[in-house]
């Protein structure tokens, strides 16, 4: 499978309540409030978004990933509400090995609860096992974030296992970390399905 499909400056991914697309360096503007007046949304995250300087780390940071074809960041734009809500991305990207992580994933306070999340990852593992033609998705989560675990198993991952004071939270501590994951056979078998059923719902 060819790196390029990383490179597509067009790809869109949509629902009737979502749309994904790759994350560009204006997309600071969209964000921007959310850094200013929502910094705990990065509570559990590896690298925060808060603040405006926060905010420009966090997009160059991504950014410089996706241009090195490690990353696809994605803003993540809420139909409904005709606003921008969050971001998310696929990281790790191993081709050879055909395995991603999905992650980084935020949303605004007013975006939470919404349903919005489980759009935006029936579009993403679509696209990875579908298009991507990946075997595996993995997600990692702190230990101790008990609503992204939550979100994390009511979209049918597994868990598999915890990984112990792996790596550096933003704040400088270390921190357990949750694996769980999505196989091939179970997106085809049930997941999707699944998650079609419940994006139908909202």
């Amino acid at each position: 499978m060819s790196t390029n499909i990383l490179l597509r400056p067009d790809l869109q991914l949509e629902t009737e309540m979502v749309m994904l697309r790759p994350l560009i360096i204006t997309d600071f503007e969209y964000l921007l409030p959310f850094a200013l007046s929502e910094p705990e949304i990065w509570q559990y995250s590896l690298v925060s978004g808060a603040g405006e300087n926060g905010l420009k780390n966090y997009i160059h940071l991504a950014l410089d990933n996706y241009a090195q074809e490690k990353e696809l960041p994605f803003i993540v734009y809420n139909k409904k509400q005709n606003t921008y809500a969050g971001s998310t991305r696929f990281y790790d990207i191993q081709f050879a090995q055909r395995t991603l992580q999905l992650g980084y994933t935020w949303y605004g306070k007013s975006h939470q609860g919404t349903g919005i999340n489980t759009h935006c990852k029936f579009l993403l593992l679509q696209y990875a096992f579908e298009t991507m033609q990946m075997d595996r998705v993995e997600f990692r989560a702190d230990a101790n974030n008990a609503r992204s675990i939550k979100a994390m198993k009511k979209i049918g991952c597994v868990e598999e296992g915890i990984l112990r004071s792996n790596t550096f939270k933003a704040d400088g501590n270390r921190r357990d970390s949750i694996v769980l994951s999505i196989l091939r056979d179970e997106w085809f078998a049930n997941v999707k399905e699944m998650l079609k059923q419940q994006i139908e719902v909202d």
